[in-house]
């Protein structure tokens, strides 16, 4: 998957410039190879894109959702708590106008709801459910690789631990079982029927399976 192609693609259908496009990949490229991130990187980008082509069809808005995607982990600290917020901010402002309201579509861009990117990415902080669909199908394709099999989800764990390296584990694991409890007490982990069909059994075994293992 060439996901500078499938970027620069969506953004000359949005409205950027090819030096614009060129500027924001390096700075997106940049942001998602921080040696920090052992997990929020570009192959997680690659693989909710995966997903995305495979439900592309169910979206009303497949451009937002796909922008959102991009942009959804930009900002990202395992010591900060407003990551999606920021993350969302810098999304939005990369449209660069005069007018006042930032969620104005601009005069030279493409039909483009950036208030539907602000939101969707916000909503990844909390992975509940959403009256909008698009945001439902964004959220479970951040949420996929829990439903990973087991072997696959032990690497993605092990991922997150090295991204909260700065925690010991008197401090890591209760937080990071307490996360995964929250999971297991809402009445589904995924949005759509479609993810819950196919993913809510193994997901709810993977995160058991973890919290018994640190706990």
């Amino acid at each position: 998957m060439n996901l500078e192609k499938i970027y620069s693609e969506l953004l000359s259908n949005i409205g950027f410039s090819a030096n614009e496009i060129q500027k924001n990949w390096i700075d997106l490229e940049k942001a998602y190879s921080k040696k920090s991130r052992h997990y929020h990187n570009l192959t997680h980008l690659k693989e909710m894109i995966a997903s995305f082509e495979t439900y592309r069809d169910k979206l009303q808005n497949p451009n937002e959702v796909l922008f959102s995607i991009f942009y959804h982990d930009y900002v990202y600290s395992a010591s900060k708590k407003d990551n999606e917020l920021k993350s969302a901010e810098y999304a939005v402002s990369i449209f660069t106008d005069d007018k006042p309201d930032r969620f104005l579509k601009p005069v030279g861009f493409a039909e483009f709801d950036r208030q539907l990117v602000f939101d969707a990415i916000c909503a990844t902080q909390q992975h509940k459910q959403n009256v909008i669909e698009d945001i439902n199908w964004l959220i479970d394709f951040d949420l996929k690789i829990l439903a990973k099999d087991w072997e696959d989800y032990k690497i993605y764990f092990e991922q997150i631990r090295k991204e909260y390296r700065i925690y010991p584990d008197f401090l890591y694991k209760p937080g990071r079982a307490k996360a995964l409890k929250h999971f297991l007490e809402n009445e589904f982990i995924f949005q759509t029927n479609e993810f819950r069909g196919l993913y809510e059994e193994k997901a709810r075994a993977n995160i058991e399976k973890e919290i018994l293992l640190i706990t």
